[in-house]
């Protein structure tokens, strides 16, 4: 039983609970402001802080950090180490403290001199409130990497359900008196407030088993400090290389905000992001974040074989996690979206569209993650040039594909967009990683994930005809009938998908049952 398996699995059950109060979350969001244009200027908003924490905190920072604090930990010991990491986040705090002082004057400057519409109006209020955001998260994440990189993965990774939980709580406290008399407009500055308060309860959580481990928080000058150049150096280019998916998603949203006359795009597109990136969060950002401080280490003590075989082996239990998750999102995206969203504001109009674009996006599911495990095995080994390199191309084709999509075929258009962007960035990144690493055998890999897209195949054409044949019996108007619409035809594809894993004898397969009755046993 590998120790990837474990500890990745360890965090996937707290990513799970993140997860799950994110997608409760995003429910609540809908039911409360839908799919309208306070909803598009909301989602947009929030996006912009929300890309600066994946690119600074959960991004670039921590890929360029995390292998520099791994190196400390071995050759120089854990003084210097915390030492590093505390001249790291003064640097951090000092630059990302800038920029949040001048993006809110700036934005304060742009809606006092300037004539915007109203939608336009509200989505820089939110975003100027929403903005230092960003500073919180990325201190968060940045802490969330150093417990990592000490072998702790399970208790931060709830840091993110108190986040969740934090903003679900904002939108409860609408409803108290006297704001649930509120137009929309005015109530949805409190989810705004709500995301402050989030960011910072994230942030301190992450202090206690750091401050278990021997860290300490100081200040340490950052200007001249030899830590700080080397992560700038890495971190500036690796900021597209990491995030290209979040990138892409923001470029277009941004464009299409401004060119859409009914301003429904954006929180259309949105529910079906966070759609797709609820199974990529729950496995595939589990095994990326185990594996940086993994291959990091192997590749600081240069055992290539073993590099290899677990970026091999992480690949395997990525394939076997979320191509049954693709096919099930496929087959069933329109139950799925009806039963979780459609309620309050969220109407049967919004359910169609959604799962049309769950359905665009759902074949690029595992290439999504694949591309954070591969960018990550290029930081590993100190390259950041090469997925920054990869990733401008494919960011450019991505957005020609949007503003060519976007018009014809509106949501679904974008997710084509970024779905077709997506493959190619993983086939150019596996090409020059096989170049990099001329002994990458991925031949056992290539034959496990044939067969195991022969099975999702499978087991999404059989969870589809389940769902036929309960709809044509009872139909989906109670909650009970859109309950057994979803869930049964999940447990058919589930089981049929796993006992044709296990007749084919896919590694992953064994290893994960064998985890699972490991721990019954206990």
């Amino acid at each position: 039983m590998s120790q990837m398996l474990k500890s990745s699995g360890a965090m996937a059950a707290a990513t799970m609970t993140s997860r799950v109060l994110g997608l409760v979350r995003e429910v609540v969001y809908a039911s409360f402001m839908g799919t309208g244009p306070v909803a598009s200027a909301f989602k947009l908003a929030f996006m912009i802080p929300n890309l600066f924490r994946r690119l600074l905190g959960e991004g670039a920072l921590t890929a360029a950090f995390i292998p520099i604090f791994k190196h400390k930990e071995v050759q120089e010991g854990d003084a210097e180490m915390w030492r590093a990491a505390n001249a790291v986040i003064s640097a951090l705090c000092a630059a990302a403290g800038g920029v949040c002082v001048l993006v809110v004057l700036g934005l304060s400057g742009a809606l006092w001199l300037g004539r915007f519409s109203a939608e336009t109006t509200l989505m820089l209020q939110l975003l100027r409130l929403m903005f230092p955001y960003m500073l919180l998260v990325c201190l968060a994440a940045v802490f969330i990497g150093m417990a990592n990189a000490r072998g702790h993965f399970f208790v931060p990774a709830l840091g993110s359900v108190m986040l969740n939980a934090v903003m679900i709580s904002s939108v409860l406290a609408t409803y108290l008196q006297p704001f649930k008399n509120w137009p929309l407009e005015q109530r949805i500055f409190g989810l705004a407030v709500g995301v402050l308060i989030a960011g910072l309860v994230q942030m301190v959580f992450q202090l206690p088993s750091l401050h278990h481990e021997g860290y300490r928080l100081r200040w340490v000058p950052p200007w001249q400090d030899s830590t700080v150049r080397a992560v700038v150096k890495k971190m500036i280019p690796g900021s597209i290389g990491v995030a290209a998916f979040q990138i892409n998603v923001l470029v277009t949203q941004t464009y299409v905000f401004f060119v859409d006359p009914t301003k429904t795009i954006n929180a259309t597109f949105d529910v079906a992001v966070r759609l797709m990136e609820f199974p990529q969060g729950v496995f595939g950002i589990s095994l990326a974040t185990f594996l940086l401080p993994t291959l990091s280490g192997l590749a600081a003590a240069r055992k290539y074989p073993e590099f290899r075989a677990t970026l091999n082996q992480g690949l395997n239990y990525l394939s076997f996690s979320n191509l049954i998750a693709a096919a099930v999102a496929f087959a069933l995206a329109e139950p799925i979206v009806r039963l979780l969203f459609e309620h309050g504001k969220f109407g049967p109009d919004a359910t169609r569209r959604v799962a049309l674009t769950l359905q665009c996006f759902a074949p690029g599911l595992v290439l999504f993650s694949m591309n954070n495990i591969l960018a990550r095995a290029f930081f590993a080994l100190n390259d950041i040039k090469t997925p920054m390199q990869v990733s401008v191309f494919c960011l450019v084709l991505n957005l020609g594909l949007a503003v060519v999509l976007v018009h014809p075929f509106r949501e679904a258009g974008l997710a084509v967009a970024n779905t077709g962007s997506a493959i190619l960035n993983a086939g150019l990144l596996l090409y020059a990683l096989r170049r990099r690493l001329a002994r990458l055998d991925l031949v056992g890999l290539n034959r496990h994930v044939s067969l195991l897209l022969a099975a999702a195949v499978l087991s999404g054409l059989l969870a589809h005809g389940v769902f036929r044949w309960w709809d044509d019996a009872h139909g989906h108007q109670v909650l009970t009938a859109r309950l057994g619409g979803v869930l049964l035809p999940i447990a058919a594809a589930g089981a049929a998908y796993w006992l044709l894993a296990l007749s084919a004898k896919v590694p992953a397969a064994h290893d994960v049952l064998h985890l699972l009755l490991r721990r019954w046993r206990r």
